[in-house]
């Protein structure tokens, strides 16, 4: 058994997170709206700062739901 057969982990090359093609665009999608979601009632509960952390992730999931952030699949070029 070789040095990395041994324990792939998370990240870990071709046998490590994300190895599947990662997260599909319809968890993609769920996860943007949710994260906005979460933004709008942190918002209007006032509680600002928690606020813009759940902003920054649906900025997060917006840019991999368009393509512009992550890994390109084969069939984007």
């Amino acid at each position: 058994m070789g040095r990395g057969s041994r324990w792939a982990g998370w990240g870990a090359g071709p046998a490590g997170a994300g190895a599947a093609g990662g997260p599909s665009r319809a968890f993609l999608g769920v996860a943007l709206v949710a994260s906005a979601a979460v933004t709008a009632t942190l918002a209007a509960d006032g509680a600002y700062g928690k606020a813009a952390v759940a902003a920054a992730a649906a900025v997060y999931f917006a840019l991999r739901f368009v393509g512009a952030l992550g890994r390109k699949r084969d069939d984007q070029s």
